[in-house]
């Protein structure tokens, strides 16, 4: 038998097969990181996330990224990372248009804000987590995982009147089957998008028309949106989006109409 220094091929191959059996290939994908993307929709058309390898692993863990595509409706999410000062203008927008939505928070911006934390509650919106320190959930434990959104739970409801705490947004859209399971065994639904664009870069705003066109271009049926409140363009745009959506037919829900929680309305929760 062929010798490799003090190890035979037989030895090597027992400790590889060791190594397989403790180490198995589907374990080993299981913690693999996804980063959420996918082509987006043209002319009304789905975007491709029903293509993308990482849709079993979505739905086997209850995240949404779609609504009811058989009907013109749109859940519109806002990531709250930071305040940049644009957040009142988009909730008087909101008001105005009477339109619900959701904003995703991280520990920060509990802290900084707590006045606009108060009035997103007040007006009917949904206070969603976004996690305390805003990390890349694939490379932390389950119990730190636990600790991020625990905390942003608990310094959220001490702010605001909702004392419950049940929709997720995964910092950067990094996720991995591990992290989703673990988030839905904390009683966490995982919201994703399927409408989305480069508007986070402050230093690259390109003006409200951009940001009507780039998301009215992407309408589809089901859409739940993704903005962010940092974003002066999106600020501007909003009451126009909301206008165009509108008169192509589409209607705004909130994410707990998604979920079934609550009957279906125009105006839902908003006061």
């Amino acid at each position: 038998m062929k010798r490799y220094g003090k190890w035979t091929a037989l030895s090597v191959m027992v400790i590889v097969g060791c190594f397989m059996l403790a180490f198995p290939v589907t374990a080993q994908a299981s913690v693999s990181p996804f980063h959420f993307g996918f082509k987006k929709s043209i002319n009304g058309q789905l975007p491709s996330i029903n293509e993308e390898g990482f849709k079993e692993v979505l739905e086997k863990n209850g995240a949404v990224f779609l609504g009811d595509t058989s009907r013109k409706v749109i859940y519109l999410t806002f990531d709250n990372g930071y305040e940049n000062g644009f957040t009142a203008r988009i909730l008087d927008t909101l008001k105005e248009k009477q339109v619900p939505a959701a904003f995703f928070v991280t520990g920060h911006y509990i802290k900084d804000q707590p006045e606009l934390l108060k009035r997103m509650q007040a007006e009917g919106h949904i206070v969603g987590n976004h996690s305390w320190s805003h990390p890349d959930m694939t490379t932390i434990s389950d119990s730190k995982i636990k600790e991020e959104l625990d905390k942003v739970k608990t310094q959220a409801s001490l702010v605001t009147e909702q004392q419950d705490m049940i929709y997720l947004r995964p910092p950067r859209g990094i996720f991995s089957e591990r992290t989703l399971a673990v988030t839905k065994g904390l009683g966490y639904t995982n919201v994703f998008w399927s409408i989305a664009y480069k508007d986070w870069d402050v230093n690259a705003q390109k003006g409200s028309q951009f940001a009507y066109d780039s998301v009215m271009k992407q309408l589809h049926p089901g859409a739940i949106m993704l903005l962010h409140s940092i974003s002066k363009d999106n600020t501007e745009a909003l009451g126009r989006i909301i206008d165009g959506a509108r008169s192509q037919g589409y209607e705004f829900l909130s994410l707990d109409q998604l979920n079934n929680k609550k009957p279906d309305s125009n105006t839902p929760g908003i006061e």
